[in-house]
């Protein structure tokens, strides 16, 4: 029974933190999941061109094309 008390309480505290979270609006989870978006893109556009890069240098120096 004390189990049952226990998560009781926990789930009515959890409750009480919700209701003080801060949400965020439509329009600003829009505006940083497209920021977001375009950070990976760059970054994925960045580390692509790196590994192509290096590997090329890999391949002349272990005698490949």
């Amino acid at each position: 029974m004390e189990y049952i008390n226990k998560a009781i309480q926990f789930l009515k505290e959890v409750i009480n933190e919700f209701r003080k979270v801060s949400w965020l609006s439509k329009k600003e989870v829009v505006a940083t999941t497209i920021v977001v978006i375009i950070f990976m893109l760059v970054v994925s556009l960045y580390v692509g061109v790196i590994d192509f890069i290096l590997s090329r240098i890999l391949g002349i120096f272990l005698g490949g094309r």
